[in-house]
């Protein structure tokens, strides 16, 4: 099962809406105060409350921190930074969706590559298991020769005498 959407929308209630605000404005700042030691950067927040009582937190100076971001922030007819940070952004985006499309082009071709590859060798596992059973049964029927011709250099040595009763007893073959 899953979990159920909140629903963010704006406490109606005023008095609820300060309590919330109180209880939730130590969060915010204990999370503001980690991001600052993890990032190791300088971090300043000032909210204000339901009843226009402004709270900050941070650096020990918040107005410098404040003065540094004012300072970053040109004011001028032309185009805003804001829209200039859009236009770099979307255009990081742009370069980030092509390298992106490149390493899946790339992924599909080494992934090609790989199956061919798998192949071929599979292929010449195959053929390299018929080379070594060709062999072996040459191996076998070679081993058959070299015992007929040992035991035809044996008889050779010893000559055999043969008893008639005795080429009756056995199987007669079929010629």
């Amino acid at each position: 099962m899953g979990r159920r959407k909140i629903e963010i929308k704006m406490v109606k209630d005023t008095n609820t809406r300060q309590v919330t605000f109180s209880k939730r404005r130590t969060g915010l700042f204990k999370k503001a105060n980690e991001l600052s030691i993890l990032c190791g950067t300088e971090v300043a927040i000032v909210v204000f409350s339901p009843g226009n009582k402004p709270y900050s937190f941070g650096h020990p100076d918040v107005q410098s921190v404040a003065a540094k971001f004012l300072e970053q922030e040109p004011r001028s007819n032309g185009p805003s930074s804001c829209d200039t940070n859009i236009i770099m952004l979307n255009q990081q985006l742009s370069d980030v969706m092509n390298q992106l499309h490149e390493e899946e082009k790339k992924g599909k071709f080494h992934d090609e590559a790989l199956k061919q590859c798998k192949k071929n060798q599979i292929k010449e596992l195959q053929e390299l298991h018929d080379l070594a059973m060709e062999l072996k049964s040459n191996i076998k029927s070679r081993l058959d020769e070299i015992e007929a011709v040992e035991t035809m250099l044996m008889i050779k040595e010893q000559p055999v005498e043969f008893d008639e009763n005795h080429v009756s007893k056995r199987k007669r073959r079929k010629i």
